[in-house]
């Protein structure tokens, strides 16, 4: 596939539209994995990058649209390509991030169609191809991981802009290891514990999806340690909605939307913000039942119908929807003071909108 070439091109003043920045990502993206491909001939390079590509279509694309708004709301100019490259280098960093958490879920799905590594062991996989299918993708994670720092360190950045941006760089990938650590921690431990859900969700999600992607395209255009601090309280708020709406999703989503079974979270033992309201609320015997049912790897359809009813029953459902609600304010609220252009403003409520409303 063929695509345009991005590396001189910007976004022009005032374009904030979600869809021209993806566009524009995406064109860089698969440029850069399209220039990995080996000589004629070498067939495994060229599956490796054609996994990759496949892997990487469909996606949201929200921590680069993040990055220009980012630049946007400090500089209001013209986006240089440099910004469209250290952007797409989120995104190829998230396929890694992917990769690794399908793994580590062991989940069969992603966006509609087979995982990696399930992808990589084959449609009837016995012991030695589902080792090679799982020992492959961490390869392939890990390689997404080694080529998003080339696309960031080939961005054509300024010293100035390298030196504000690494550090950021750095502390999101430190911070998306240490969420996924304690997801991990947690899933099976079913707790009541309301306050280490959030934990989670902030280093998970809040601050890799949202915070650190602000800051980075705030960085690259200057910004001061006031716009810095407004990005953060924009941010965490948007990003802990954020999360809340997947917790429900991945209960009560509709797979044509999400791409995702509703039934691996539950199965996993996820031990959501979700979960820990029901348990807390519930009474005994509706506690023993929830015990009994999540976490079950046979769970199905008729288990997580009961389970959904119990989450009803207690209002952790209801519960959840008010966080988001409240959330979602709070981040609103917040762009009234922030010392940002109009137009990103603006953007940026209605992407506050589009993250706390969706179905997928």
């Amino acid at each position: 596939m063929k695509h345009r070439n991005m590396s001189t091109q910007t976004i022009s003043p005032g374009i904030l539209d979600q869809s021209f920045i993806k566009s524009s990502v995406d064109s860089i993206l698969m440029d850069f994995l399209e220039s990995r491909r080996g000589p004629s001939g070498d067939s495994r390079m060229n599956r490796i990058v054609t996994l990759l590509e496949e892997f990487m279509t469909g996606g949201k694309r929200i921590r680069p649209v993040l990055t220009v708004m980012g630049w946007q709301a400090v500089a209001d100019g013209s986006v240089p390509a440099a910004v469209l490259r250290v952007a797409a280098s989120l995104e190829m960093f998230h396929a890694f991030a992917l990769i690794h958490d399908d793994i580590m879920d062991d989940s069969d799905t992603r966006r509609g169609r087979p995982t990696i590594h399930r992808t990589l062991a084959g449609k009837h996989g016995d012991d030695r191809t589902e080792r090679f299918g799982l020992g492959a993708a961490v390869l392939l994670g890990d390689l997404a991981f080694t080529w998003s720092d080339q696309l960031l360190h080939t961005a054509g950045l300024t010293p100035a802009q390298s030196a504000a941006v690494l550090p950021l760089v750095t502390e999101m990938r430190t911070e998306v290891m240490l969420g996924q650590y304690l997801d991990l921690q947690a899933t099976g431990e079913l707790t009541d514990d309301v306050d280490a859900t959030l934990t989670v969700n902030r280093y998970k999600t809040a601050k890799y999806t949202v915070e650190r992607p602000l800051h980075i395209g705030a960085a690259l255009a200057g910004a001061d340690a006031a716009a810095l601090a407004a990005c953060t309280a924009f941010a965490l708020p948007l990003g802990e909605a954020f999360q809340l709406r997947d917790d429900l999703l991945g209960v009560y989503g509709d797979v044509r939307d999400t791409g995702k079974s509703r039934l691996d979270d539950l199965r996993a033992g996820k031990n959501t913000t979700l979960v820990a309201l029901a348990l807390r609320a519930a009474d005994a015997a509706q506690r023993a039942r929830l015990r009994t049912l999540i976490g079950d790897p046979a769970l199905d359809e008729t288990g997580a119908e009961e389970v959904r009813a119990l989450f009803a029953s207690t209002g952790a459902r209801d519960t959840v929807e008010r966080m988001i609600d409240d959330r979602y304010r709070q981040a609103v609220e917040a762009l009234e003071s922030a010392p940002f252009t109009a137009d990103t403003v603006t953007a940026l409520k209605h992407l506050a909108v589009t993250a706390t409303r969706r179905n997928s």
